[in-house]
């Protein structure tokens, strides 16, 4: 019989009756006279009754409606078509605007050690004279604002001014290329575009303004360009004819403190957001302002535990869904923290010495970020005090069970570890974190409140313990309202209605464990297929993690004789030679922890690993190249010269 397992880490009794979601369990126990003694019955409750669920989230989270309305949800069994809240009325920036005081609500840091703060009340001020520069330009509610900014507060302050006059938003991060860039901002056309004169990353300054210059040459669609100085004090811009320096832009507006926002449907579009773009050009995914503030506010106050007591920090750009996740923390009253440059500027100590200096409560970042600071022998735990940090969020790839263990022995042992999971897709989290769970090693916690997540196999039938297709069996209220130039719905129905009806399909792979948590395998389309067997990358990735000599790695499955062969690339450690001695270990690691199936038929040093700009890595993209096939849309990598590294490689021929 199987031993049940031991968790890592277990929430302290106080921990458990202080948390947002034991208050809200009991407040909906007396609203619905339900009992919820645990998270399995809260789950099993909230997806069971849907529109109980998502009022009192509503209700509890202190959303902000000038019409609440009395329907939660129409059409509540269609997916796609069901609409939450059709009567309500609210706006996303009020919402996010709420507290106003001399509480510091953005800090912002940067690279080469540049700080500012500025506070809620200022905050609100300079939200206010820019909406009124905006307004005098003529944005209007359902016209498209873009960023082409790094994570800066005055993108914090675009975005709020542009979405309370219901304009949408729209950003990529300044290091896509312009033709990354083209393929996003030219399907969204946008009025107005705010961008800096460039950024810093990795000690060196990167300008922007020729690709600007392009892209206003590109589309006429935009009348105005704010530029806001990051590398000089006063830019040139000269070239750009319709440009503006953000002072400029804001001198006539100066006096404004007050601020009024536009009441609009709770589905009124917010944000249109992108796909990656590495097999094809980029899908156009519009979320809804009334979703996306109910979805965070619940996976924030609920999942994450964060109030206005809490400094959240996420190391994100403005090119991936995490920074919208983050700004939205400002609706739960926290303080954000936002980077912009390298997370591993002084080896991982800079962002390590912000938790201390700025007492970071909620840090959140990458597996890849982890997993570098434990090859690097880097122990947090030692060199900080680490006082303040209650969690470390996770996300961007599956975390490895040595990760796990590198965490609680290595950085914090009283945290609580939440590895998440969801997309841009949906704008939030499929599966996450929960503050009165334990944390068992190589799990994410638990499924969202009010996720009907299930796994299931080829057939459509659900899966107790074993791997299958995420999927997601009634609707909620951060799935897009649609895609971009898309009337009749066609690409938003193929993306993820096509495989089961009514159901959403979201593309990982993945199981649920005995113990209530998740495992994620990785992306479905990246699957391997050995024999007939489906193996999900992470579980080799897993292996080779513990390899000190191995940096990284990617696998793919090659077409090889009527079959599937797993072919596993590595990037060695400096000094380290790629020996048959050091193969053997590889096999002979996955081999002993795995199966025969997931041993790789050929292993082969490379260089680099391709990612995207959000530190992806893309499987699907190596595989193109070492079957012949064209990779489209090279601009949304982050470092698409490494292609090269796996063209026409002799032991693949």
């Amino acid at each position: 019989m199987k031993q049940p397992l031991k968790p890592l880490w277990e929430p302290s009794s106080e921990r458990v009756a202080t948390a947002a979601i034991s208050r809200f369990a009991k407040q909906a126990e007396r609203a619905y006279g339900v009992s919820l003694p645990d998270y399995a019955s809260l789950h099993r409750w909230s997806v069971e009754s849907p529109e109980a669920f998502w009022s009192e989230v509503l209700d509890f989270c202190g959303v902000v409606a000038s019409i609440k309305g009395n329907a939660v949800v129409a059409d509540a069994h269609k997916m796609p078509g069901a609409r939450w809240f059709p009567e309500a009325r609210l706006n996303f920036a009020e919402n996010l605007l709420k507290r106003r005081d001399q509480g510091v609500a953005l800090i912002g840091l940067l690279e080469d050690g540049t700080r500012r703060e500025i506070t809620f009340d200022a905050l609100y001020c300079q939200v206010a004279q820019l909406a009124a520069a905006m307004r005098e330009t003529g944005v209007k509610a359902g016209d498209r604002v873009a960023g082409f900014m790094p994570n800066v507060p005055e993108t914090v302050i675009a975005m709020l001014a542009a979405t309370s006059l219901g304009a949408v938003w729209t950003s990529c991060s300044p290091d896509f290329g312009f033709q990354g860039v083209m393929d996003r901002f030219g399907q969204a056309e946008p009025k107005v575009l705010f961008t800096t004169d460039g950024y810093w990353y990795n000690h060196k300054p990167h300008g922007v303004l020729d690709r600007v210059e392009a892209l206003m040459t590109s589309l006429p669609c935009i009348e105005r360009v704010v530029v806001v100085p990051l590398l000089e004090s006063k830019p040139n811009i000269e070239t750009l004819p319709d440009g503006r320096l953000l002072e400029e832009y804001l001198l006539p507006h100066r006096g404004i403190t007050e601020l009024e926002f536009a009441q609009l449907p709770f589905d009124h579009p917010l944000y249109i957001m992108y796909s990656s773009g590495t097999t094809g050009v980029p899908k156009c995914i519009v979320h809804g302002a009334g979703g996306t503030l109910l979805q965070h506010l619940k996976e924030h106050q609920l999942q994450c535990d964060i109030s206005a007591d809490d400094v959240f920090f996420y190391f994100t750009t403005c090119g991936w869904m995490m920074w919208n996740w983050l700004v939205s923390g400002l609706a739960s009253g926290a303080t954000l923290v936002l980077y912009d440059g390298s997370p591993f500027a002084q080896e991982g100590g800079l962002l390590l010495d912000a938790i201390d200096r700025e007492g970071i409560t909620v840090f959140g970042t990458s597996a890849k970020f982890i997993s570098a600071l434990q090859k690097a022998a880097i122990k947090p735990a030692t060199t900080h005090e680490l006082a303040t940090l209650k969690t470390i969020l996770s996300t961007g790839s599956p975390l490895t069970h040595e990760s796990f263990d590198y965490v609680y022995q290595d950085f914090k042992a009283d945290v609580c570890l939440a590895s998440i999971a969801g997309g841009t897709d949906i704008i939030s989290c499929f599966v996450g974190g929960c503050p009165t769970l334990p944390v068992y090693k190589g799990q994410i916690q638990c499924l969202g409140l009010g996720m009907a997540v299930e796994f299931w196999d080829d057939d459509g039938r659900p899966l107790a313990g074993e791997k299958g297709e995420l999927v997601c069996t009634k609707p909620f209220p951060s799935m897009p309202i649609g895609f971009w130039n898309d009337s009749g719905g066609a690409k938003y129905h193929a993306a993820y209605f096509d495989r089961f009806d009514n159901v959403w399909c979201h593309g990982d792979y993945g199981e649920i464990t005995p113990e209530g948590g998740v495992i994620i395998h990785g992306r479905s389309d990246a699957v391997l297929n050995p024999g007939g067997v489906r193996i999900g990358t992470a579980e080799i990735y897993r292996q080779v993690e513990k390899l000190d000599d191995i940096l990284e790695s990617i696998v793919i499955g090659q077409e090889w004789r009527d079959d599937v062969r797993v072919v596993l690339f590595v990037v060695l450690r400096e000094g380290v030679a790629f020996t048959e001695g050091l193969s053997e270990r590889i096999r002979d690691t996955i081999r002993r922890n795995t199966t025969n199936r997931h041993v790789p038929a050929v292993i082969i040093p490379v260089a680099d690993i391709p990612r995207t700009l959000s530190g992806k890595i893309v499987e699907l993209a190596v595989r193109n190249v070492v079957h012949g096939v064209e990779v489209k849309n090279t601009d949304a990598l982050a470092n698409p010269e490494a292609l090269a590294l796996y063209h026409d490689l002799p032991a693949l021929q």
